[in-house]
């Protein structure tokens, strides 16, 4: 019996590579824009098997019949595929108090109605306190209840992502932009109903402020990511990188994937080789069609990847 060629097997393990990727490929709804039936429709049959959410704000999650109001008609959108839900919670949202303690577990429960498997969270967004602040520090504070969240999730059935953030503009740096900071938090949490949404966007940024590399941050923190956020920009825009139709300012532009500065050849085989869901972050004036979008991504994930 004659053995398979080394072409064959390449061929063979790109296909088995692309068919593991079509199953990990997701899509955000841009915010303010409602999910309807015929966007779940149009993102599956672009090829996308997951989809993210943004959840409606505070007001809505401490009012209990507009919740379910507003996940019931979720729900019954999502009937219409069989896309994976993933929940963006409201940016305004910071545990540690008891009001956004109270709409943490809301979220929870407005996740449950809706059958989301995953909720993003912007966690440790607070800026470097210049001294010591002890048992009364925001970001203990914050801990503290998202342990008690976490034992809520778990009943739930719900996995909390918690986000590495990045500037929109130049400015100071907040607890949340480092990604190491968001990965010990999860440690210390140590809650399996806890993990990392790794947002390679915003951790090019970083790294470009910082003087270090995406690569190396992905590598560091890899082993507690549940959840991907993929996007592009032009890093720290320290050289005043301009591109035509983008803000000369900004940097967390959100951009598709190859139209910035993020490495994709040195991040595509660390990608692909994880288990966690890709999910596409990308601005509406930004992003092809679906399926170009999935086309793209596939391309710099598995077409340049070869590590």
């Amino acid at each position: 019996m004659s053995r398979p060629t080394t072409d064959a097997v390449a061929a063979h393990d790109m296909a088995r590579a692309r068919e593991d990727l079509t199953g990990r490929l997701g899509l955000s709804v841009p915010r303010g824009w409602w999910a309807a039936a015929p966007t779940f429709k149009a993102y599956e049959a672009a090829g996308f098997r997951w989809i993210q959410v943004h959840v409606p704000p505070l007001s809505v999650l401490r009012d209990d019949d507009a919740l379910t109001r507003h996940a019931r008609a979720l729900h019954m959108a999502r009937q219409t595929s069989d896309l994976r839900l993933v929940l963006h919670a409201p940016e305004a949202l910071s545990a540690g108090s008891p009001g956004h303690d109270l709409a943490f577990e809301r979220l929870l429960a407005y996740a449950r109605l809706t059958r989301a498997e995953l909720v993003v969270y912007h966690g440790l967004d607070l800026p470097h306190a210049a001294e010591p602040l002890g048992a009364q520090d925001p970001a203990v504070l914050e801990e503290r209840s998202l342990r008690r969240l976490a034992a809520v999730a778990e009943d739930t059935g719900v996995t909390i992502a918690i986000e590495n953030l990045a500037p929109l503009h130049p400015g100071p740096a907040r607890r949340s932009h480092s990604p190491l900071a968001v990965r010990d938090l999860v440690r210390r949490i140590g809650s399996p109903s806890v993990g990392m949404c790794f947002d390679l966007g915003h951790a090019n940024v970083v790294a470009a402020r910082l003087g270090t590399d995406v690569a190396g941050m992905l590598d560091a923190v890899h082993e507690d990511v549940v959840l991907f956020h993929l996007h592009d920009n032009l890093g720290a825009r320290r050289g005043g990188e301009q591109r035509p139709g983008v803000d000369p300012l900004r940097l967390d532009l959100h951009l598709a994937p190859g139209a910035g500065t993020v490495p994709w050849d040195a991040v595509a085989g660390p990608l692909r080789r994880h288990r966690a869901p890709l999910l596409l972050e990308v601005h509406p004036a930004h992003r092809p069609e679906p399926l170009g979008l999935a086309r793209i991504t596939g391309e710099l994930l598995i077409g340049r990847a070869r590590a």
